[in-house]
């Protein structure tokens, strides 16, 4: 699933080199060497009375019992090797939530943050042997959290010089390699290239490539020397994915300055050569799930073809994936060329799980060869934090809680998100009573300033609120969870319609006299609620009893039908205008607005401003469902 992008740090780029070379590129560094014993790992946090094999034992990993005892080879020079992998953290560097003020909690007990992915991997390397492990993160790591948007945009590492908590905290754990996510590259690349260049692992993606060229920007892949005690020495490469989809999610910040190539090609590409040049197994790292489909239209490479990878392109053996945050102990994949299954998993967000392969080898004939392979994902809630990963960033961290819990307003009356998805809500208006004022000023005196201002919202946090009394800068990160930008563009009447009735999917088709049971008719065809934009402006009906495509009614602005040719300024989201979702009409519309302002920089700007929230100056339920003549509500 992909969620909405962002774009800050928009100060110009001079592009610099490619940070590879035209020769192969191998990290011959042992193991032992790139990782924790260079770094001082510790090995703090560990389960009382438990060691990783009976953590992994319990989890059903198949190489559980070698993991009680590291393999160094014997008779028939069969190893077992563990590679470990970590996707989509999203600035979670301790398991605190940032919206409720406290740890982290869910309904399933959950834990997330690198700092509980740290206590896993001192465990697995202690009783695997660091020499018989590696460690890779699929992407998706900078931005999600409001301690990544804080060291993005409210004090910029880019400016202050310091060194990323994420980059502090990776490289304390001591990554093998990383791979770009499409949220690397939220805050622009001049922001994405200094965090790189705080990273000591090498930061791979082979398909993002100059304009125009298939020469990688970054490092395509590296190849790491295990030596193995007893053992000739294992070449494992690493390549490295990230996804074609940031073509469109941040069309703003790398047009015309990157192209992201299809995965299934670059890697056919790719791996041959890694083997030439030595790597005795290949692990390929993509930011993509498994699915196959894609978010978006057109002839933009699919989106989510992990799997496709490992059916398409010979040579691989295992894929550590993510983008789609869920979580897959295990799934296998039959080469369709060699027959050969390859082994995946995604462990699915925030540090809420880590990825654990187990590929066990045989060196016959000066050659090695994979004879099993398996993989489970692991909860990180059966460890604690590891002190020394919280201790590393808690300056960063008190930091953010300072800023987050600073008032901005003061409410009249609480204001909640929980029946946005089904009811205008007085809290989704805000957002675009800020998106409307916004885009209304900046086409103040322009030859649109004569059009009506509409604007479009979606529910992207059904737990959001506004308390009465004061609202603080939390309580706006929790309503407007992602880091977009807002921009302005032109739709006609009848695009706002064929918009309206795409978004209108979101519902089930209801009976007439079905019982009112709104939860239930949510997320038809899976889509997620961030996929449900609701319009202010105009005024209109969804009647849930019609078919997909002819649901929306009573279609009028001001008291007046819409009319086909009319036209409006729409307040809209980047993510939404650059494509993202496949919502009609909008990513070819005439942009007449796009300052690159963040939506909710405007949002805490807005209330500042105003001093007062007050639902009775500004909630208009100018949409609602039916079934026929009937409100729902």
């Amino acid at each position: 699933m992909n969620v909405p992008t962002g774009t800050h740090g928009h100060s110009h780029y001079n592009e610099p080199s490619p940070r590879w070379c035209s020769c192969a590129v191998p990290d011959d560094t042992t193991a032992e060497q790139s990782g924790g014993a260079r770094r001082g790992i510790s090995r703090r946090g560990l389960i009382t009375g438990a060691s990783a094999a009976g953590v992994l034992a319990a989890a059903g990993w198949p190489g559980a019992a070698q993991a009680a005892q590291p393999a160094h080879g014997g008779p028939g020079k069969d190893v077992t090797i563990t590679i470990m992998g970590t996707s989509d953290i999203h600035s979670n560097a301790i398991n605190w939530d940032y919206y409720k003020d406290g740890p982290f909690s869910d309904a399933t007990g959950d834990v997330v943050g690198l700092a509980r992915v740290s206590s896993l991997v001192n465990q697995i390397r202690a009783d695997r042997g660091r020499d018989h492990t590696l460690l890779f993160d699929a992407g998706d790591i900078i931005q999600g959290t409001p301690l990544g948007f804080y060291y993005a945009t409210v004090e910029p590492t880019t400016k202050t010089g310091a060194v990323h908590p994420m980059a502090l905290q990776m490289n304390a754990i001591g990554y093998d390699a990383v791979v770009l996510g499409n949220h690397e590259f939220n805050y622009g690349l001049e922001f994405l290239d200094h965090w790189v260049s705080q990273m000591q692992a090498p930061v791979l993606a082979a398909n993002a490539v100059h304009p125009g060229t298939k020469i990688p920007k970054y490092k395509p892949y590296v190849i790491k020397t295990m030596k193995l005690k007893g053992m000739p020495p294992l070449r494992v490469g690493v390549l490295g994915l990230t996804n074609p989809g940031v073509v469109i999610w941040d069309k703003a910040n790398v047009s015309g300055k990157l192209d992201v190539l299809d995965v299934i090609e670059t890697a056919a590409s790719w791996v041959p050569r890694m083997h030439r040049d030595g790597a005795d197994i290949v692990v390929v790292s993509v930011h993509a799930g498994d699915s196959g489909l894609s978010s978006y239209s057109g002839d933009i490479p699919v989106e989510n073809a992990a799997a496709m990878l490992g059916e398409q392109v010979p040579g691989i053996d295992a894929i550590l994936f993510g983008h789609a945050h869920i979580d897959v102990p295990q799934r296998f994949v039959t080469n369709s060329a060699t027959g050969e299954q390859v082994v995946m998993s995604e462990p699915k967000c925030w540090g809420e799980r880590l990825s654990v392969f187990d590929l066990s080898l045989s060196f016959e004939r000066g050659t090695w060869k994979v004879t099993s392979k398996s993989a489970i994902t692991v909860n990180t809630n059966t460890v604690a934090d590891d002190p020394k990963l919280v201790a590393i960033v808690k300056s960063e961290h008190d930091a953010v809680v300072a800023y987050v819990n600073k008032p901005v307003a003061t409410s009249t009356e609480t204001m909640s998100a929980a029946d946005a998805c089904w009811q205008d809500t007085a809290i989704l208006d805000y957002i675009n009573v800020v998106q409307t004022a916004k885009v209304t000023e900046a086409i103040a005196g322009t030859s649109y300033a004569s059009l009506p201002v509409v604007s479009i919202a979606a529910p992207f946090n059904r737990a959001a609120t506004f308390p009465a009394g004061s609202v603080t800068i939390k309580d706006v990160a929790g309503l407007y969870i992602y880091d977009n930008t807002l921009l302005g563009s032109v739709l006609t009447g009848a695009q706002i319609k064929d918009y309206l009735e795409y978004s209108a999917r979101y519902y089930k088709q209801v009976a007439a006299d079905a019982p009112v049971d709104p939860a239930s008719w949510t997320n038809n065809h899976d889509l997620p609620d961030y996929n449900y934009d609701q319009f202010s402006g105009v005024v209109y009906d969804i009647d849930l009893t019609r078919p997909e495509g002819s649901r929306i009614t009573g279609l009028s602005y001001s008291g007046t039908p819409v009319t086909d040719d009319q036209q409006f300024v729409v307040a809209v989201n980047n993510y939404r205008q650059s494509g993202g979702g496949g919502f009609p009409h909008i990513a070819e519309a005439p942009v007449v607005y796009n300052a690159q302002v963040a939506i909710r920089e405007a949002i805490v700007a807005y209330a500042t401003a105003q001093g007062t929230i007050d639902p009775a100056e500004f909630h208009v339920e100018n949409w609602r469902l039916v079934r026929g003549a009937t409100p729902v509500f």
